[in-house]
């Protein structure tokens, strides 16, 4: 089959990979028929992370099953499936108690709880941007969806990053009412801002600086924040009587960039330990990692010296992490079959496998309307 091929930095390749295949009774194979490049992928992309040469990328998946194993049940060939992230058991502590993204027995790596398709320490699984995929446990971690091609730039949202932008706001504590800043308008934090409006935010800023995302985030009622317009504490400060929002959320990660292009892995931190409240709740889900081969000490050991000082005096909360995608998937499917929700607004491209090389490079760059990438083996 045909497959995207990480082969060092800033350099992924389509080539042949042997097929995707039932290995254990509980697998499933699914086509796949949309495969999203993931913020998160770049990081992997540019090198900034200890993924091998010949992985096959891509967690964000969806497709149709064409192959089960004797102990799959609930799905058969034919069906219509959207894929979480997170590979899970279902029967570890951590499953049970709803956390699939730290699931204590799909991944073999030391240290790491938690596994993922094509994704650096997250387990040996191959990713999805492919012409197919290997799921493993599928009858606990298929998502059933209705047949067909209805939706489909919607639904694929619900592998990541729907559910990823919802769990950066429940992290934060959001209750309705509340308002909320968000530092990253890209998938992500696009997804996030959407997220806390129907959750019942009644303020919603967006911090970035590529004019085609502030767009976007204008185009959900969002107020858009130019940080390369000026301080985005002090513009987000002035917008609420200097009191700062109830809520924030981080959707961009280690690899933070100032308004001039240099990197500061603890600038959004801190921006948000200065933008909310005291007593503020802050969700991270932009991705930090252990080691960065892209730092020198200690960054490259993820030793990020924040203003953990200020968080402190106030009285701050934090939570962090990967979304548990099982925790609200159902739901939100349920939203866009009911027509009340179209998560697919950020999708700009949707292009052919073999374009994935193109892709990835016109992503990266931030090129003007590279928003949401889809790719259709």
């Amino acid at each position: 089959m045909k497959a995207v091929v990480y082969e060092g930095a800033r350099k992924v390749t389509v080539k042949e990979v042997p097929d995707a295949r039932v290995e254990e009774p509980t697998d499933a194979v699914i086509r796949l028929t949309t495969t999203n490049i993931c913020g998160s992928d770049l990081h992997m992309y540019e090198g900034r992370t200890s993924v091998e040469e010949g992985k096959v990328l891509g967690h964000e998946n969806m497709g149709v099953v064409v192959a089960t194993g004797d102990a799959v049940s609930e799905f058969k060939e034919g069906d219509r499936v959207s894929v979480p992230f997170n590979i899970a058991c279902g029967f570890c502590k951590n499953c049970l108690t709803g956390w699939t993204s730290f699931c204590t027995r799909t991944n073999p790596t030391p240290g790491f709880d938690g596994a993922a398709y094509g994704y650096a320490n997250m387990g040996p699984y191959d990713g999805g941007q492919a012409e197919y995929l290997r799921v493993p446990h599928a009858d606990f971690n298929l998502l059933p969806l209705p047949q067909g091609t209805e939706h489909e730039n919607d639904f694929t949202m619900l592998s990541d990053i729907f559910p990823t932008g919802w769990h950066g706001v429940v992290l934060s504590g959001l209750q309705p009412g509340d308002s909320v800043a968000v530092y990253g308008g890209g998938p992500v934090g696009l997804m996030a801002a959407h997220a806390a409006m129907l959750q019942g935010a009644s303020k919603v800023f967006v911090v970035d600086r590529q004019a085609d995302r502030l767009q976007l985030a204008k185009s959900i009622d969002a107020i858009a924040i130019d940080y390369g317009a000026g301080d985005p504490v002090e513009q987000i400060l002035d917008a609420t009587g200097g009191v700062g929002t109830d809520r924030g959320v981080e959707a961009v990660g280690f690899q933070a960039h100032d308004h001039s292009g240099d990197e500061h892995p603890e600038m959004v931190l801190d921006n948000l330990v200065k933008t909310v409240r005291t007593t503020g709740g802050i969700g991270v889900v932009g991705v930090y990692v252990p080691q960065d081969p892209g730092q020198d000490d200690p960054e490259s050991a993820g030793r990020i010296g924040w203003d953990y000082g200020t968080f402190f005096t106030k009285g701050q909360s934090m939570g962090t992490g990967q979304a548990p995608v099982k925790r609200y998937n159902r739901q939100l499917r349920d939203l866009i079959i009911a027509g009340s929700d179209k998560p697919g607004f950020i999708v700009s491209h949707e292009l052919g496998l073999d374009e994935a090389p193109g892709a990835y490079e016109s992503f990266d760059q931030r090129r003007d309307g590279w928003t949401k990438v889809l790719l259709h083996p």
